[in-house]
């Protein structure tokens, strides 16, 4: 009779700890929420590979992206520790594990300082200080500026801004880029400032789309948003638009260096897609808009951090002013339409 018991035990063990380890890995992925650590890291890959092309080191880049991610990592448990009264009041966010009660800030605050230390460290010895630095000033950025700065203004959004574009500086730096600079290769340092821009200025539709959509929850929990100041959506259509309008040339810009006419149409495209939906936003300011401007943001991400990538590949300055003359040459010339 004991084996039927013996059976009984385990078949009622597994489910538990399938669930446990289910549950584990849910908080986990809320606490460090890893699709917007993919996003740095895509920063960080695209910067180094238009400030250097191929001429960097695999593994060293391997360790830089750990690092990166630990120290991105730590910035969204610190994120989480300040925001732990709001995170409550919003259904978006109140299952978060230190909102839940599921983790005490103390361990919070401990995983945060180690994953920040160790990530710091790894950065350094993968990279050197000055990457590391860059890391670091991201993470002060985002946790000590932008995170309280949601509850006093709306202009949280352009300091936000400015920690998601600052991954490029730390891919730029890993490559050297600053030595490259002052070597006289300065197309690797036109793409990566280019990018830093785009990035800079691609985070405004995306973040009002968002502000847009959880307004009423932002709303509720006393955050600063636009969208709340404004519920008219003018003042956060307006920024969404500039934005995106002046995306379009800087996306070009972040094509000279390549000199590659794909890279050109990429952009081009890319851009022009992103001030359709933002128009579309602008003029009929609802939740289905918002939720198309919010999916094209992360389309429109994808596509210029691939075609850079693909076809971003930088070349000397005097094949840049080669190829951007037979671009201006095929657009000019009717016979390349015949």
């Amino acid at each position: 009779m004991s084996m039927p018991s013996t059976s009984l035990v385990f078949s009622a063990a597994a489910p538990a700890s399938l669930s446990l380890f289910a549950t584990i890995s849910a908080d986990v992925s809320r606490l460090t929420r890893p699709r917007i650590a993919l996003m740095v890291l895509a920063t960080v890959v695209t910067a180094m590979w238009l400030t250097a092309g191929r001429s960097f080191d695999g593994l060293a880049l391997s360790w830089l992206l750990i690092g990166t991610a630990l120290v991105a990592a730590s910035s969204s448990i610190a994120n989480q520790i300040l925001e732990r009264d709001t995170d409550r009041l919003m259904p978006r966010t109140v299952h978060r594990p230190i909102a839940a009660g599921r983790m005490s800030v103390a361990s919070a605050t401990a995983w945060t300082a180690v994953l920040l230390g160790a990530g710091a460290a790894i950065v350094t010895v993968a990279s050197g200080w000055q990457p590391a630095a860059a890391a670091v000033a991201t993470w002060l950025i985002y946790v000590v500026v932008y995170t309280p700065m949601k509850k006093i203004s709306p202009l949280n959004t352009a300091v936000g801004a400015v920690a998601g574009a600052m991954p490029v500086a730390i891919g730029w730096l890993a490559a050297d880029g600053p030595q490259r600079l002052a070597g006289g290769d300065a197309s690797g340092s036109l793409a990566a400032a280019a990018l830093c821009t785009v990035l800079y200025l691609w985070q405004f539709p995306h973040f009002m789309a968002i502000a847009w959509i959880y307004r009423r929850q932002y709303a509720m929990a006393g955050l600063r948003m636009l969208s709340v100041d404004d519920p008219s959506g003018l003042r956060a259509a307006g920024q969404s638009l500039a934005a995106a309008l002046a995306m379009v040339p800087v996306s070009l810009v972040l094509a000279v260096p390549s000199a590659s006419t794909r890279f050109f149409l990429a952009a081009a495209i890319a851009s022009i897609a992103y001030c359709v939906a933002t128009v579309r936003f602008a003029v009929r300011r609802d939740d289905a808009s918002a939720r198309v401007l919010l999916l094209t943001s992360l389309g429109v991400l994808l596509a210029l951090l691939t075609a850079a990538v693909v076809f971003g590949c930088p070349v000397s300055l005097s094949a840049v002013a080669s190829g951007v003359s037979r671009v201006s040459f095929s657009i000019s010339s009717p016979h390349h339409f015949s």
